[in-house]
């Protein structure tokens, strides 16, 4: 079988499928291509709310296949940061499912996600110092964002790889899974995501990225779309409420997904 991206949508959670185990799920340049459409469609599908991104089998992914770094890496890395950037410029809440090896572009993917979720046996590494690589800045930004400065080098400048519990401690990752445990996990916390309002969801993930100028455009969403009165409505009648303002309503994803280009630093 090619290598892919699988997708499947069920109860308004997709799950996107990296899908390459003869090289433990490696990422080759059609399959860095593949990203933004894919995630274009799913922000425009009414019927996702979360997306969780894994791997095939027992390994999350490990890297940007060799091969088309020897062929052409500049491309590589510019094909692996427009990815990145695609998904970090999501519109709806992202999850990466993290069991085996998370390294090297797959680290990329994984840090582009809002939150990471670990089996206990998984290995994170940022591995460029091996092949001689600049990290690309909006990467290595993103890294600092989540760990710190000084666990940031830790991996950039070695390469070395950190168990579950560290990523933990460092804040690489949110929650660590028993094995066998993962996957129920995943299931029960985007169930909880799918059901709360995507209003809300979309400006904190907005104010999160380090937008200052829309306070006054989310107040007008709160206000015309309604989730905030079906959401008082709701406590007071002590029911579930039924959000239903998606981001087509008006989201600043929807008009500028798909439109990111690779940030400083990406040229290779």
């Amino acid at each position: 079988m090619e290598p892919q991206l699988r997708q499947a949508v069920t109860h308004g959670v997709a799950t996107v499928v990296i899908d390459h185990p003869a090289k433990r799920n490696a990422m080759t340049a059609d399959m860095w291509r593949q990203v933004p459409p894919l995630l274009a469609g799913l922000a425009a599908d009414p019927a996702v709310r979360v997306v969780v991104l894994t791997g095939e089998g027992e390994t999350f992914c490990a890297g940007a296949d060799i091969s088309s770094l020897r062929e052409a890496p500049g491309e590589a890395q510019d094909l692996a940061v427009r990815a990145e950037e695609a998904l970090a410029v999501f519109p709806k809440p992202t999850l990466a499912a993290v069991r085996g090896y998370c390294v090297g572009g797959g680290s990329q993917l994984a840090a582009a996600c809002d939150l990471r979720f670990a089996d206990e046996g998984a290995l994170f590494g940022i591995t460029p110092a091996k092949l001689g690589i600049v990290y690309p800045a909006s990467s290595t930004r993103r890294l600092v964002s989540l760990v710190g400065p000084a666990t940031a080098k830790y991996l950039l400048f070695s390469g070395e790889l950190i168990d579950a519990g560290r990523a933990l401690r460092t804040g690489l990752v949110d929650e660590v899974l028993p094995a066998g445990e993962l996957d129920k996990r995943v299931a029960e916390f985007t169930k909880v995501l799918a059901s709360r309002s995507q209003l809300t969801q979309a400006a904190a993930k907005e104010f999160a990225a380090g937008h200052t100028d829309r306070d006054a455009y989310w107040t007008g969403q709160a206000r015309e779309g309604g989730d905030t009165a079906e959401g008082v409505a709701a406590f007071l009648e002590r029911r579930e409420p039924r959000f239903t303002w998606t981001p087509g309503d008006g989201a600043p994803g929807d008009s500028s997904f798909g439109d990111s280009s690779p940030a400083d630093g990406a040229t290779g």
